[in-house]
C-alpha cells in the first residue's frame, strides 16, 4: 500500500512541476509578444 501512496505522490509532484514550467513559458511568451507589439508600434509611427 505504501508503493501506491508513493506513486500517487510522485504523479502529483510531476503534475505540479509541469504546471509551473508551463506558467513560466507562458509568462515569457507574453513578455516577448508585448515587446514585439511595442517594436511594431514604433516602426509604424516613423
Amino acid at each position: 500500500m505504501s508503493y501506491l501512496f508513493a506513486a500517487y505522490m510522485a504523479i502529483w509532484i510531476l503534475i505540479f512541476g509541469y504546471t509551473l514550467i508551463l506558467g513560466r513559458r507562458e509568462k515569457q511568451t507574453q513578455e516577448e509578444l508585448f515587446l514585439l507589439k511595442k517594436t511594431m508600434e514604433k516602426r509604424l509611427e516613423c
